[in-house]
């Protein structure tokens, strides 16, 4: 633990603390207008306002319109009824679908899913900085293409994809190619620290999860374009305009839209202070850390991202270490980190598979003092060293 005794959390991208400012304003819909906001009575359509308020200011942060704005049950909910609501809206047209081999396991597995189903998927390469090449997109698109699914910025490397560039090149091929191909992005990581315009991307879907930006977990929204062919994956009351059934979870969306606010209100400077520190973490490893190797692309990379492969040493005892010495960190994707697989990301930039497996993320937050990187600095060095100094398990009989 830190000279000061408080915890050092460096973890973010698997989840952040909700802010008091959006505990407060959900509480009331816990206890007070607690009401079913498909009810016609007064209090439950405080519910509903409130839903359509953290509707409205979602809409115009990404700059949707507010009918385009589904609330889900989070981000991997959102990716999953993206990729399957359009895909069987459009199989009457074509089964083809582009994806990239570094996509967050929500849309892997979907796809892999969706192949059971008869839809071909065509899963892109990355170069080792993990970028997706946007004319790739386009010399991938056939006459049954459909749907494109590409993350605007990965969980675990950090690398921001051009998708503005990507989505311009697949809209060009579908006007020439008179055919409908829908583009969605996995936006969740991005969410708080870079500038979304769903219109200046040229996307028709758009994944969000709120516990990325300080809201409460279980709860996000799939932007949906108006227009796009879409067929819904969860059936009953029809709400959401019938594109998502089911109660709407009013104090989670409320602390959704109030986190959202929040982080966009602030992502100016929370994301220049991130990259101040998020820089400073990078040098100084890779100066005092011999056998290190930046995973990403060294500087088109979320502001709080860093990922460092350690040679000669796993990055579960790293992790173990930090954390005896007060410090969480990660070593990849939170949703996997149980897997013993190396990280399907760091294999497909061309990262050996031992070299995967000594990897750590570290991923700041707006709480995030110099102080917490000073001190995680002072204790990496000589836990690594240790660390390489002792017998591996497969040496020891």
């Amino acid at each position: 633990m830190n000279p000061g005794g408080n915890l050092i959390y460096l973890d973010h991208s698997a989840t952040t603390p909700v802010r008091k400012e959006v505990l407060e304003a959900m509480l009331p819909f816990f206890t007070e207008s607690y009401g079913n906001p498909s009810s016609i009575y007064t209090m439950a359509q405080e519910g509903r306002k409130a839903v359509d308020d953290a509707r409205e200011t979602i809409a115009k942060i990404i700059g949707g319109r507010i009918s385009e704005i589904v609330f889900t049950s989070g981000g991997t909910e959102s990716d999953n009824a993206a990729l399957k609501g359009v895909a069987f809206a459009l199989k009457h047209v074509g089964n083809h679908i582009i994806t990239s081999n570094i996509e967050h396991h929500a849309v892997l597995h979907t796809c892999h899913q969706l192949e059971q189903f008869g839809f071909d998927i065509t899963y892109l390469p990355v170069d080792r900085n993990g970028l997706i090449n946007a004319s790739d997109v386009r010399d991938a698109i056939t006459e049954k293409t459909i749907l494109v699914s590409i993350m605007m910025a990965n969980n675990e490397i950090g690398t921001i994809q051009p998708i503005d560039l990507i989505g311009k090149e697949i809209k060009e091929a579908a006007r020439e190619n008179n055919q409908a191909i829908m583009f969605h992005t996995d936006a969740v990581q991005a969410a708080g620290y870079l500038d979304i315009n769903v219109k200046e991307m040229n996307v028709d879907l758009l994944s969000l999860s709120a516990h990325k930006f300080s809201g409460p977990k279980g709860v996000g929204a799939l932007y949906i374009k108006r227009g796009t062919p879409f067929e819904a994956q969860n059936l009953g009351g029809g709400q959401e305009r019938q594109r998502r059934s089911g109660t709407e979870n009013v104090p989670a969306i409320v602390g959704m839209g109030e986190a959202f606010r929040l982080a966009t209100a602030e992502k100016e400077q929370v994301s220049r202070r991130c990259t101040y520190l998020r820089d400073k973490l990078i040098t100084i490893i890779q100066e005092n850390i011999p056998g290190t190797h930046l995973n990403g692309h060294p500087t088109l990379r979320l502001p709080n991202n860093v990922n460092i492969s350690f040679e000669n040493v796993e990055g579960e005892p790293i992790l173990l270490g930090l954390d005896f010495s007060g410090i969480y960190a990660s070593s990849g994707s939170a949703c996997s980190s149980a897997s013993l697989e190396p990280s399907h990301v760091l294999l497909a930039i061309g990262r050996q598979a031992d070299l995967a497996q000594g990897s750590v993320r570290i991923t700041l937050g707006r709480e995030n003092t110099e102080e917490d990187v000073d001190y995680f600095l002072s204790v990496l060095p000589d836990l690594v060293a240790r660390l390489r100094g002792m017998p591996s398990l497969s040496t020891v009989e």
